[in-house]
């Protein structure tokens, strides 16, 4: 079985094209012979435009599609008329979603996923917890904090999703799992520091909450997104993936087919 893996599409960015975006997508999808393409978050910044995104692409592929959403699938603007909880019920709700429901491919694989969230283990041990709060550093301010209300601080956000993800894996019996979040759960994906700026931003890239999950239980695949940047590696026989497209201007070419190809990361069980 052959399973692809991409994240951080960010459709809404630049002026490709939505259209142009599922095409391309749809069609490195068939040229590689998935069975399974599985999406780590971050199709684009409002969630009916995330949904019907997956939803043309499981169309045109006639694979299934699979996905967590990451931070910016949870924006909202004072127009939607949404709560942050009612668009994570949405997305609870949407087929593919691995929210609270996990995937069971054979009687030996499982794919868990969940958004994960940030616990602001990553940052400089300098930052109080009330200054990382305020999400403001150097003139810049995370845009969470404006466009998004779970009505939890994020540290206890991390931990509470952190739980649903280990409940799911409880689900799944003795299967190998595929873990799949939004943010980055390995401090290698973290921002090298000391640095000017994710000394402070770090804090909103990854979280510790699932570090005791890795060893509890029978993780072989760790999929994320959110860092904008593509690398894997396998530590302890667990293999991380990092497998973001990211915004136009951050491509190494002016090519989105390319980009796509160079991104779009396959696993075989």
């Amino acid at each position: 079985m052959k399973i692809g893996i991409i994240s951080d599409l960010h459709i809404d960015r630049g002026n490709i094209g939505i259209k142009t975006y599922e095409t391309l997508l749809a069609e490195e999808v068939k040229i590689r012979g998935l069975d399974i393409l599985l999406v780590a978050g971050d199709v684009s910044s409002h969630y009916e435009m995330t949904s019907d995104f997956l939803k043309t692409v499981a169309d045109l592929t006639g694979v299934e599609v699979l996905f967590v959403p990451g931070n910016h699938d949870y924006w909202l603007t004072e127009g939607d008329g949404k709560t942050t909880r009612e668009v994570y019920d949405f997305y609870k709700k949407m087929p593919g979603s691995l929210l609270e429901s996990p995937y069971l491919i054979n009687e030996g694989w499982a794919i868990v996923g969940h958004s994960g969230w940030y616990d602001y283990t990553y940052a400089d041990e300098r930052f109080s917890t009330e200054k990382l709060e305020r999400g403001k550093f150097y003139g810049g301010t995370w845009q969470d904090k404006l466009k998004i209300d779970w009505q939890l601080n994020d540290r206890e956000l991390s931990k509470v999703f952190a739980d649903k993800a280990e409940k799911d894996m409880g689900k799944v019996g003795d299967r190998k799992i595929i873990l799949m979040t939004h943010v980055v759960t390995h401090r290698r994906y973290a921002v090298p520091m000391p640095h000017r700026l994710f000394d402070y931003f770090n804090a909103f890239i990854g979280t510790s909450d699932f570090d005791d999950l890795y060893k509890k239980y029978p993780i072989k695949y760790s999929i994320m997104g959110h860092v904008h940047f593509r690398h894997q590696f396998t530590q302890d026989g667990l293999t991380y993936i990092c497998a973001c497209l990211g915004y136009p201007r951050e491509w190494r070419t002016d090519d989105i087919r390319t980009e796509i190809k160079n991104t779009l990361q396959v696993i075989e069980i």
